[in-house]
C-alpha cells in the first residue's frame, strides 16, 4: 500500500509539473502573439464601408449601440483555449473541387485591396430576447475572388471551412460567390486587429447566415466540395446545414420585471433581418393594437437596427410585445420554437409594472 501511495505522489507530482508546462507554454504563446497584433498596423481599406449616420442611435438609456465593442461582442465556440496563431507564418488553403489549389499568407492577404463592411452576426444558440448578436465594423477581402482564382467545379455547393483548432462549418457556396453579398475573410473588426478570441489573425463574416455554418474563427482551409460529401461539426450533431438567420427583434428596455413611473416611457430595443433588412417594427401592449415604433438609420440590409416606442404607461402590471417586418413584407412568426435545430422563433415579451 505504501509503494502504491508513493507511486500515486509521484505519478500526480508528474502531472501537475506537465499541466504546469503547458499551460505556461500556452501563456506564451498567447503572449506573442498579443505582442504581435498591438504592433499590427492594418492597411485602408481600399473600398471604405459608408458612413454610419448619427441618426442610427436613438439615445436612448438602456439601449444596445448600433456599433458593439469588440469587448462587448458575444464570443460562442468550442475552443477550451483560445488559439494563438502566428500570423507571420498562417496560410489559408483552398482545396477540394477547384481547378486549381490556392495557398495565401497573411501578408499576402493584407496586401490585397481590402474592404470594410458593417455586418450584423447571429448565433443560432440565441435564444428570443438574447443578446448573442452583434454588430461590428468589418475588414477584409471578398472570398469570392479568392474562390474566382481557384476556379470550383461543376457540381460544388459548398465550402467547408476550417478553424486552426479543427472546427468546420458548412457554407453553400453560392453565399461566398454572391457579388451582392459582403461574405470576407475578416483581418479587422471595429477599427483593429481581430481580437484573438474572435479570430486573429483571420476569420469568417458572411451576412445573412448563422455562425454555425460561416462564421469560422482562425480560419485555415477553405475546402470546395459538396453537402452530400461533407458534414461539418453542427451538422453532425442535429442542426440544420444551411442556417439562415431568421428575422427577430428584441426589447432592451425597460427589463422584464422592471418597474417603471406612470406617463411618457421609452420602449426601446433591437430588430434584425440580415441580407434582407427590416422595414418596420411593431409593439403592442396587454394583446391590443400592434403599433409602428420609430426606427434608427441602418447602413444596409446587413445591419440591425435600433428602433423606438413613446408608451403611456398607466398604473399596474403590463405585457409589451415586439416584432419586425422585414423588406419583403415578412412578419416574423409568433410560433415559439427553441434555438435547435435552425434558430429560435417566437416574439419577445416582457412584463411591465408601471406606479
Amino acid at each position: 500500500e505504501r509503494r502504491t501511495f508513493l507511486l500515486m505522489t509521484v505519478v500526480a507530482g508528474v502531472t501537475s509539473v506537465v499541466a504546469g508546462s503547458v499551460a505556461r507554454g500556452l501563456n506564451a504563446a498567447a503572449a506573442r502573439v498579443d505582442d504581435f497584433r498591438r504592433t499590427l498596423v492594418l492597411p485602408r481599406a481600399a473600398t471604405p464601408a459608408a458612413a454610419i449616420p448619427a441618426t442610427a442611435e436613438l439615445g436612448v438609456p438602456g439601449l444596445a449601440p448600433f456599433v458593439t465593442p469588440n469587448a462587448d461582442f458575444y464570443r460562442i465556440d468550442t475552443a477550451l483555449q483560445v488559439p494563438s496563431v502566428d500570423a507571420s507564418s498562417w496560410t489559408l488553403r483552398i482545396t477540394g473541387m477547384v481547378e486549381e489549389e490556392v495557398e495565401i499568407t497573411f501578408a499576402e492577404l493584407l496586401a490585397l485591396p481590402l474592404e470594410e463592411h458593417v455586418t450584423t452576426l447571429t448565433c443560432v444558440s440565441n435564444e428570443v430576447g438574447g443578446d448573442l448578436i452583434g454588430n461590428a465594423l468589418w475588414l477584409g477581402y471578398p472570398i469570392r475572388l479568392l474562390l474566382e482564382r481557384a476556379r470550383p467545379t461543376a457540381g460544388a455547393d459548398m465550402v467547408l471551412s476550417t478553424s486552426q483548432d479543427g472546427w468546420t462549418a458548412s457554407t453553400p457556396l453560392e453565399a461566398l460567390t454572391d457579388p451582392d453579398r459582403a461574405s470576407i475573410l475578416a483581418v479587422g473588426m471595429n477599427g483593429e486587429p481581430l481580437p484573438q478570441q474572435h479570430g486573429f489573425p483571420v476569420r469568417m463574416v458572411v451576412p445573412g447566415l448563422y455562425g454555425y455554418v460561416s462564421a469560422t474563427k482562425w480560419v485555415t482551409e477553405l475546402k470546395v466540395t459538396t453537402f452530400a460529401e461533407d458534414v461539418a461539426y453542427w451538422s453532425t450533431r442535429g442542426w440544420t446545414e444551411r442556417g439562415p438567420i431568421k428575422t427577430g427583434s428584441r426589447i432592451d428596455t425597460p427589463r422584464s420585471g422592471a418597474r417603471v413611473d406612470a406617463g411618457r416611457t421609452a420602449v426601446a430595443g433591437m430588430a434584425w433581418a440580415q441580407h434582407t433588412g427590416i422595414q418596420k417594427v411593431e409593439v403592442r401592449v396587454d394583446e391590443g393594437d400592434w403599433v409602428e415604433a420609430t426606427l434608427g438609420d441602418g447602413v444596409g440590409a446587413d445591419t440591425w437596427r435600433q428602433w423606438s416606442y413613446a408608451w403611456d404607461a398607466t398604473s399596474g402590471s403590463h405585457s409589451v410585445e415586439v416584432r419586425a417586418t422585414d423588406t419583403t413584407g415578412a412578419t416574423q412568426t409568433a410560433d415559439e420554437a427553441p434555438p435547435a435545430p435552425d434558430g429560435a422563433t417566437g416574439w419577445h415579451r416582457i412584463t411591465v409594472g408601471v406606479s
